[in-house]
């Protein structure tokens, strides 16, 4: 296994934060703090994402039983957040090391100035030597607006600094085929970039105070890792886990990473949810797209269009069966695009510079 140590986004999942009785483990986020210590010591660029400020606010207070399911979480998320980031810096400090907090919804990636001003202040903040710790703002994040969880967050995170590495802390060693819990399970400690769909293997269980489970940490490993970041998902519930990852000497589920991609290409793969129409394309177009060579998307493979997008709109890209492909952005708008289907000579609906092909499908 292969490891690159210039930049990390390290995520740390509630149920690696929280015991068994929902406390927050604070031993386990001291020893987590000192071994990302040990990393920025050894010259590691370290972003944490975590999860953890519901535990802490549940521990805080109480709840009155009327209060409903979503009132909950965004108080206890609240009123977490301040002891969670607290703990932190009382943590980082103790070493000297100043840490950083963001917010964040998946509003703060809804554009492209938007999403560079979020990436122009994380690379400030590690050119600083300042440790980001970023965590979703669930106080104000409800159904459409929150992220899946915390691992696309971390992939979005990890895309938008250009990381080496990505790391998914949970509390298992990876994926197995089989349930964790079976020793007969196999640990998965290798997925290449051609390997097949492994969901076959994943239990849909979520664990009681995260709200993903395997199965969405493996779909973003894969997206991650296409766009040419390494991924391992490992357990933070062992001693030394982040040590052992540095040592390359880690129990995990590593994803080879493939050839990077620019960063425009990176926020583009992640845009998904702000995608303003479709474009259906014929078999000959598909084959272009998804080969090695430089390839626009034009009229002329074009067979349907969906929507009503606008020039500089995210637009998905699908086969006849409606498969996705990717994602692009429209160089004009709809109406323009529908008078041009099936066309030769003529300029590329989506040029290859912001153009992204799944190679997932």
């Amino acid at each position: 296994m292969k490891i690159k140590t210039n930049t990390i986004v390290i995520k740390i999942g509630s149920n690696v934060l929280t015991m068994e009785d929902g406390n927050p483990d604070l031993n386990r986020m001291a020893s987590l703090v000192d071994q990302m210590v040990f990393l920025l010591e050894k010259g590691v660029k370290v972003v944490l994402v975590t999860s953890g400020a519901v535990a802490f606010g549940r521990k805080s207070l109480p709840l009155t039983p009327k209060t409903d399911a979503i009132s909950k979480k965004q108080v206890w998320a609240a009123i977490g957040q301040i002891e969670l980031i607290r703990r932190y810096k009382e943590l980082f400090s103790k070493y000297g090391h100043p840490i950083a907090q963001l917010m964040v919804t998946k509003e703060d990636f809804r554009d492209r100035t938007h999403y560079l001003n979020m990436k122009n202040c994380l690379d400030g903040l590690l050119k600083n030597n300042v440790v980001p710790v970023i965590n979703e703002n669930d106080a104000v994040a409800v159904t459409e607006l929150m992220f899946t969880d915390n691992d696309e967050l971390a992939g979005l995170v990890a895309a938008m600094i250009d990381a080496d590495s990505l790391l998914l802390l949970t509390n298992v060693d990876g994926i197995y085929k089989g349930h964790p819990a079976d020793p007969a399970s196999e640990l998965i400690t290798f997925v290449g970039q051609k390997m097949p769909d492994l969901s076959q293997y994943i239990s849909t269980h979520k664990s009681s105070f995260g709200r993903g489970g395997m199965l969405t940490k493996m779909n973003m490993a894969k997206k991650s890792a296409n766009l040419g970041i390494e991924v391992l998902i490992a357990n933070g519930k062992k001693d030394n886990v982040l040590n052992a990852y540095f040592n390359k000497e880690l129990k995990c589920t590593y994803f080879e990473p493939g050839k990077s991609k620019d960063n425009h290409k990176k926020w583009i793969a992640h845009s998904e949810n702000y995608s303003k129409g479709e474009v259906t394309i014929n078999e000959g177009a598909q084959n272009a797209l998804v080969s090695d060579k430089i390839t626009s998307l034009l009229p002329v493979g074009i067979l349907a269009i969906k929507g009503e997008f606008l020039k500089g709109d995210i637009i998905r890209i699908v086969d006849r069966s409606g498969n996705r492909l990717g994602l692009g952005k429209a160089e004009y708008n709809a109406k323009t695009a529908n008078e041009k289907i099936g066309l030769t000579g003529q300029k590329p609906l989506i040029h290859y510079d912001y153009l992204y092909i799944s190679e997932l499908n």
